[in-house]
Order: structure tokens, then C-alpha cells, then sequence
């Protein structure tokens, strides 16, 4: 019953924003069984040996922030080097020499020895194929994963095939043949640790943050760049003594309509500045921002100092949407 702020966001994050327990349950269930298939591919002649303890399960919905509803799910499958493959690096690009085995089967860029990370992924697409569970196999749309959908539920794993090297980090597709250094790790670690820091607080508002960025009422704004943003401000934040999740989402607003302006640094120190949003866009996303803001701030207003509980609910249907509750009091 939505009578007072605090328990119309209470029905809203369980009904609306959180993932279901158990739809999360299964879904971890059906990415561990995915797993275990592909280790069943290790050492085929056509396929690579995979290194089992250096695959990484990333994303969102590891961090424990996607919100409703489970549409797909992220994955690092690691192959093993077989210590015969080995990488350089110019600029950004790195570059896999290929073993023998790779060039009897076709994985190689043409005319070079450097294994091809498209071919690689296409390799998976071809062995997932194969699997009974799952209705399609095909490349992403940014050419850095394989998208496995599968027959029973609604949603995707998205695959992208890495090398883990000797100065411990991770090579995966570039999305033009070639690799790239990532470490999801630090983002898993760097989360974990800031929302420790706020009593396990902090990746609730996450999620609230990512609902309201899906409404499409601006550009939206991507997911890991939203999180990073949300974390360059919980880091050196001081812990609140009280926390309620509808005055740090009013707050948080008025922060990422300063935050969108400027450049954000990638945490891991790989990609740079991650905010790519010309100035124009920058803009656009900072006005929806801060118009959210000052209804959420009329919304704090009505409840703390004119004790309307009413008014303060139907002004936050007007950031949040139809889906928030209605007030059901008297």
C-alpha cells in the first residue's frame, strides 16, 4: 500500500527495479550449465583448450545492477595460450601469434600469423550451434562477442572469447580482428568495495539511477558509464548515518547533471575517458537531469516540510513514471 513515500519505493524497487530472486536463481543456473557445455568443447581439433580457471563472469548482472528485466548476461570465456601463442602491442591494437593449430584451422588473419578475433568468434558461434538448448548463435552487434539465445527463457548470453597474459590482464576482440586489453576484475572489485563502504547500500540506488535513464526521456545514457559515474561520487562520499533512497536519488541527480558535462575517466586506466557524448548531447542529458532534480526536490519538500505524502508521491510519478505507485491512502 502506497501511503507514505518510504513504502512506495519499497513496492517499486521489489516490483519494478530489483530482479526477481528467482528468475536470478535460474539464470545463474543456465549461465553455469552454459559453462559447463563449452568446457565440454575443450581440446576438440576444431576448437581451442579453455583455460577454466581464468574465465570471468562480468557485466551488470554480476555487479549485482541490472534492473528488470534479464535480458542478458555477460561472460568471458578464457582460452589458453597452449604456450605457443604469444602477443605484442602497437598502440591499443595487440596482436595474437597464432599457433599451428590456428592456421590449419583458418583462424588467421589473411596473409599474416596473428590470430583473427572475429574468425575466433565465429569458431564459437559455429560449436554453440551445436548445443541443444539454445535457438541461435550470432555475432554481436559490435563484433567483441558471440550472442547465444536461448529456447526456454528470455534472455541472451553475450560471449566474448579472451586470452589472459603474463602480466595479468586480459586480451579480448576489438571489434576489427585484432584485441584489446581489458580487466573486469577491477570493476568487480572496485563496486564490491565502495558499496561495502555504504552498508551495502549503494547498488539499490544503482539500479534505481539505470530505471529512470531508461525512460527515454534524453539520450540515454550507457550503462557503464552511468555506473562509473555513480561510483566517482560514493567513493569519496562519506558514509550517511541514515540513509533513504529517495533523497540520495534526488541528490544523485543534481550530481550526474554536473558529472555528464565533463570527461570520466575509465577506472581501469585501459580506455581513457569513457564519457563520448559531444558537448551538444552532454547538454541535452544534463537538462533532463536537473529537471528531474527539481521535481524530486518539489517531491522532498512536500513530504518533509508540508508532510504531504500525497502530492510528494504523485510528484515522483512525475520522475519516475506510471510504474511508480499511486498513493492508495485516504
Amino acid at each position: 500500500m502506497a501511503t507514505t513515500v518510504n513504502n512506495a519505493f519499497a513496492e517499486f524497487m521489489k516490483e519494478k527495479v530489483n530482479l526477481d530472486q528467482e528468475k536470478t536463481k535460474t539464470a545463474r543456473s543456465s549461465r553455469d550449465n552454459l559453462i559447463d557445455n563449452i568446457k565440454g568443447f575443450s581440446g576438440d581439433t576444431d576448437f581451442f583448450a579453455v583455460y577454466k580457471d581464468k574465465i570471468l563472469r562480468f557485466g551488470s548482472f554480476e555487479r549485482h545492477t541490472k534492473i528488470r528485466p534479464i535480458d542478458d548476461i555477460d561472460l568471458m570465456l578464457c582460452l589458453s595460450g597452449e604456450g605457443t601463442r604469444t602477443y605484442m602491442q602497437s598502440g591499443d591494437v595487440f596482436y595474437i601469434n597464432g599457433s599451428d593449430s590456428d592456421s590449419e584451422n583458418g583462424l588467421m588473419t589473411d596473409n599474416t600469423n596473428y590470430l583473427n578475433s572475429t574468425k575466433v568468434i565465429n569458431r564459437f558461434i559455429t560449436k554453440l550451434s551445436d548445443l541443444q538448448d539454445y535457438s541461435k548463435a550470432e555475432m554481436h552487434k559490435n563484433h567483441e562477442a558471440a550472442t547465444l539465445q536461448l529456447k526456454s527463457y528470455t534472455w541472451n548470453f553475450d560471449i566474448v572469447p579472451c586470452f589472459y597474459t603474463d602480466t595479468d590482464f586480459y586480451l579480448i576482440p576489438d571489434g576489427s580482428g585484432n584485441w584489446k586489453k581489458t580487466d573486469p576484475r577491477i570493476d568487480n572489485e572496485r563496486i564490491t568495495d565502495i558499496n561495502q563502504k555504504h552498508n551495502g547500500k549503494l547498488l539499490e540506488l544503482i539500479r534505481l539511477a539505470k530505471y529512470w535513464n531508461n525512460r527515454k526521456v534524453t539520450i540515454r545514457i550507457g550503462s557503464y558509464l552511468l555506473e562509473c559515474m555513480i561510483l566517482q561520487k560514493y567513493e569519496s562520499k562519506e558514509v550517511s548515518e541514515k540513509w533513504w533512497i529517495d533523497l540520495e536519488f534526488r541528490d544523485l541527480l543534481k550530481y550526474l547533471s554536473s558529472a555528464i558535462l565533463s570527461d570520466v575517466d575509465d577506472p581501469k586506466g585501459i580506455q581513457g575517458n569513457l564519457n563520448s557524448f559531444c558537448w551538444d548531447d552532454r547538454c541535452k542529458i544534463s537538462d533532463a537531469l536537473t529537471k528531474a532534480y527539481n521535481k524530486a526536490v518539489d517531491a522532498s519538500n512536500m513530504e518533509i516540510n508540508d508532510k504531504n505524502q500525497k502530492g510528494a508521491i504523485t510528484k515522483w510519478r512525475e520522475v519516475l513514471g506510471n510504474d511508480f505507485p499511486e498513493y492508495t491512502g485516504e
